[in-house]
């Protein structure tokens, strides 16, 4: 693992922290004037798109990585992030609180909003510090770009792809009053039951190909990142949440027998 320049990045890790934090303490203000936490949602793309864009100037400013993996890296974190926070924004537009932050903040013993802080704010900027190390190792990885890098671009672009695709057909689906109560099985919901966690899972194991194209070294420091991000979309927060929260809906019995629980593949036929 040697050339891997791991004093510039501990350094760059101080940065990314820093810039993690500070989009979330700007959240939490808005969510204290707004009197709902459900913006948190937003901040966490943009703080992904922050800690790319700081990591990749800390890198190039020291004169560490190359300039080439940074540019990409940089902007595949930035498009998707952006984008995903944008998606949260216009979904969430006139809404109230999220039932999700009600149920944890009724948990809370003083201080609502400072519970909100430690338990929500401050845990997922932690995360996304965490998430985001691909991005970061990659920055500082010596070397130029390859084959793999542009592997990991391709399997980004399909993550980027699903995610995008699957968000606007559901939301389309939701626009029709005729649907109110039905459960979206079309399009590429017809092929997995989550093909925005897909889309995400991809969007991460791309970003840590990319991670491995700049060494060894960037791809051990940051392999724990997409790890972790499978197992908050399947068995954490993700897929394990919402289909517990679909289960008694009308018609999901039959729509989960057909349809890929999450690694998309055609439907089943009925029986």
């Amino acid at each position: 693992m040697s050339g891997f320049p791991w004093g510039a990045f501990a350094v760059g890790l101080g940065w990314a922290a820093a810039a993690a934090l500070a989009v979330m303490l700007a959240t939490f203000a808005v969510a204290l004037r707004k009197g709902v936490h459900r913006v948190v949602d937003v901040a966490w793309g943009l703080g992904f798109a922050a800690v790319a864009v700081v990591t990749c100037a800390v890198a190039a400013a020291r004169g560490e990585g190359d300039a080439g993996r940074q540019a990409l890296v940089g902007a595949l974190t930035v498009v998707w992030g952006v984008r995903l926070a944008a998606h949260i924004a216009r979904r969430g537009r006139g809404h109230g609180e999220d039932p999700r932050y009600d149920a944890m903040l009724a948990k809370a013993r003083g201080n609502r909003n400072l519970y909100a802080l430690r338990m929500v704010y401050l845990l997922q900027g932690a995360l996304v510090w965490l998430v985001s190390l691909p991005v970061q190792a990659a920055s500082y990885g010596p070397g130029p770009l390859s084959v793999l890098a542009w592997a990991g671009a391709a399997v980004w672009a399909v993550g980027l792809a699903f995610e995008a695709v699957g968000d606007a057909q559901l939301a389309r689906f939701k626009a029709d009053p005729a649907n109110r109560g039905r459960i979206m099985d079309r399009g590429l919901w017809s092929w997995t039951r989550h093909p925005n966690y897909f889309g995400d899972l991809c969007v991460w194991w791309g970003l840590f190909l990319i991670a491995c194209d700049a060494g060894p070294a960037a791809a051990a420091v940051s392999v724990v990142a997409p790890l972790v991000m499978t197992y908050l979309l399947i068995g954490g927060s993700g897929k394990r949440l919402l289909e517990r929260h679909m289960a008694d809906r009308p018609g999901w019995t039959e729509y989960a027998a057909r349809t890929s629980g999450f690694f998309p593949r055609p439907p089943r036929r009925s029986a």
